[in-house]
Order: C-alpha cells, then sequence, then structure tokens
C-alpha cells in the first residue's frame, strides 16, 4: 500500500508542473513532498549539467527536455503542455510542499472552474540581522489550461488565453503551504540571479515595451544590486503607467520606490509617497513599511500608531517575522514614551509571537 492510501488521502486530477536546471540541491527534497498526495508530476529540464536530470526520473511521472531560450514562460507552457490533467499547479525546486488538503482542493475545483487558485508561499529570507527570516505571500499558482496560460520572459505571469491579462483580482487561495527556500542566498549568487534577470527583462523592455510590471520588476533587481537611481527611476515610471492600483505588485511598486527614496536621502519624498497611497494599499505589510518610514522623519509617535495598526489587521499574519520587528519597534516606541505597562503588553505578545514561530 503506497503512502497516499495510507493516509486515506483523496487523489485529485491535478498535475503538478516544475521546471528545473541545475537544481541537485532541492529537486530530491521537493518531490518526496509532493509524492504522498498522488499527484501527476512533470519536470521539464532546462539544460541541467548536474544530476538534476537523475533525480527527477526517480519521482517524476515524466521528465521532459527544453532547450532553455531566456524564456520562463516559453519552459512552464511546454511542461504543461505534456501534462494529462487540465488542473495544474506550478512550482519550483526549490519550494516544499508543507501541507495540502486534497478534500479542500477538490471542491474548489468544482466551486471555481474558470479561476486561477493563489499559492500560500512561506519565503525563508536572510534577516537584516542575519538571521534567517521569513515573509509570506499569495501567489498565483494553480489553473486550467484550457482557460489560461503563462506569458512573460521572467517573473512570468499566469494570463487569460483571450486577451492575455493578467488574472490579478480572480484568485482564491489554495489549501495549502509551500515553504521556498530560493531567496536566502549567499550575496555573490543573488547579485549573479538579478543580473541574469535584468539582462532578460531588459530585452524584453526592448521587444515589448514599458508596462508597469515590467518596470516594478526591473526596480526590484536594481534596487538588490544597490542601484538605487535606476531603481526610481523604474518604480516612478510603473507608477506613472498604472491604472489599477489591486494588483498587489503595485502596493510593492510603492513599497521599493520609498526604499529606494529613503536609501538615497529623500526621506520626505518617502513619506509623502506612503501617504499618498495609503488609501488604495491597505495591508498590514503596507502600514508596516509605512510606520518604518514615519521613523526615517523623525516622527515616532505617527510610526507607533502605525506599528500597533499593522498588528491588529486581518492579514497580519502575511507581516511573517516582520511581525516579530514590529513588536519589538512598539515596545521600544512604548519605553521611550514612558508608558512602561504597554510596552509590558506587547512585549507578551512578541513573546507569544516568537515561540509560535519557532514551532
Amino acid at each position: 500500500m503506497n503512502k497516499r492510501e495510507d493516509t486515506g488521502m483523496r487523489k485529485v486530477p491535478v498535475s503538478v508542473c516544475i521546471i528545473a536546471k541545475n537544481e541537485e540541491k532541492h529537486i530530491a527534497e521537493c518531490l518526496r513532498r509532493i509524492k504522498p498526495y498522488g499527484f501527476e508530476v512533470i519536470v521539464t529540464d532546462t539544460g541541467s549539467t548536474d544530476r538534476t536530470r537523475e533525480i527527477a526520473a526517480q519521482y517524476a511521472d515524466k521528465v521532459a527536455d527544453f532547450p532553455w531560450c531566456d524564456d520562463f514562460s516559453a519552459a512552464r507552457n511546454f511542461c504543461a503542455r505534456h501534462a494529462a490533467n487540465r488542473h495544474i499547479l506550478a512550482l519550483d525546486c526549490d519550494e516544499y510542499l508543507e501541507s495540502c488538503d486534497t478534500d479542500g482542493l477538490a471542491g474548489q475545483i468544482r466551486a471555481h472552474p474558470s479561476m486561477v487558485g493563489a499559492l500560500h508561499i512561506k519565503s525563508i529570507v536572510s534577516g537584516a540581522d542575519g538571521q534567517a527570516s521569513y515573509v509570506k505571500d499569495n501567489v498565483p499558482r494553480f489553473y486550467d489550461r484550457q482557460y489560461f496560460t503563462y506569458s512573460g520572459t521572467i517573473h512570468e505571469q499566469i494570463t487569460h488565453r483571450k486577451g492575455r491579462q493578467p488574472v490579478s483580482g480572480m484568485n482564491f487561495l489554495l489549501p495549502m503551504e509551500v515553504v521556498h527556500h530560493g531567496y536566502a542566498l549567499p550575496e555573490d549568487e543573488m547579485r549573479k540571479k538579478q543580473e541574469r534577470n535584468l539582462r532578460i527583462l531588459y530585452r524584453e523592455l526592448e521587444t515589448g515595451g514599458m508596462t508597469p510590471y515590467l518596470c516594478f520588476q526591473i526596480g526590484q533587481s536594481e534596487l538588490v544590486l544597490g542601484n538605487c537611481g535606476k531603481a526610481v527611476e523604474y518604480y516612478e515610471e510603473g507608477l506613472r503607467l498604472t491604472t489599477d492600483f489591486r494588483p498587489l505588485y503595485v502596493h510593492g511598486m510603492v513599497e521599493g520606490l520609498a526604499k529606494a527614496y529613503v536609501m538615497t536621502g529623500r526621506e520626505q519624498e518617502a513619506l509623502a509617497l506612503m501617504e499618498r497611497h495609503e488609501p488604495l494599499c491597505e495591508s498590514a505589510r503596507f502600514v508596516f513599511y509605512h510606520a518604518n518610514v514615519l521613523m526615517d522623519n523623525h516622527e515616532p509617535l505617527r510610526a507607533l500608531v502605525k506599528y500597533v495598526k499593522a498588528t491588529m489587521m486581518p492579514d497580519t499574519g502575511m507581516l511573517g517575522n516582520e511581525l516579530l520587528y514590529c513588536y519589538r519597534h512598539i515596545i521600544e516606541l512604548y519605553h521611550m514614551f514612558g508608558e512602561d505597562d504597554l510596552a509590558d503588553v506587547f512585549r507578551a505578545k512578541y513573546e507569544e509571537c516568537r515561540k509560535t514561530m519557532l514551532n
């Protein structure tokens, strides 16, 4: 009796599609985590020179080869074409499936036949203090290939086959969680990754022209590389082109531009930017970053109000380890204002949160 049968899991007609290149460090664990759920697994190798393909063949239902052409969407769509099922879950090799309610997933497929599912991803990152930290995001990754496809050469998005419009605002949350290990990279590896990304992004800019999403991604990579002037240029252009402020990447663009402003000594512009967009970007993460910018502008009382608000919002859980930083700021600020009793209240919340995250 196999593991899926041991656990009584319901078999759901879903194909997990993974593209891989030189991922022998992660791919075995990635595929082992998927196996208990009974999903079909398709791995597309894009030119590995290590043992990635050999390892994939031990676990996957099918391993296909795709000549790499600097186009992530082309590789993902090629992989999906080899799937036996219509419903596709796109994963990366450095993403490990932590949990999945297969009964709930089957119900969602019935309830949302022509919508895209967002995957809850917990990304391990290097914290400001050098310790491992994490952030959380809900990322569109699940779709019916009859209605949707991937578009964009890098930082690809699920789009409608008709009109190729992104699916933002149409997602439901999948009953599963994934831990992503690909952001906690050594500095030299991160630099190489961002330089590769920029090479592809600038090529796409030349061939397809500017879009808000493309400007956002260029700004993100330039900021990671410390090119703050370039980051400001593309973030500003992206916001100028933006007409729909609902997509979460737009909120990230505002936050990124504020960070770039602060890093270049333009703290007042950063604050004006955050306050201008506050009515359109109501999330715990945005409020937390707004508080940080208020601190950069030497407005601790207003920052305290924002930090407290960030801990009380419906999506506070999406802050990840940033919730701990939030509590730390609150404790320090209450002590600064002589409100030791309130500082103690939040110290208890901090300790409870820290224990929960350690578990």
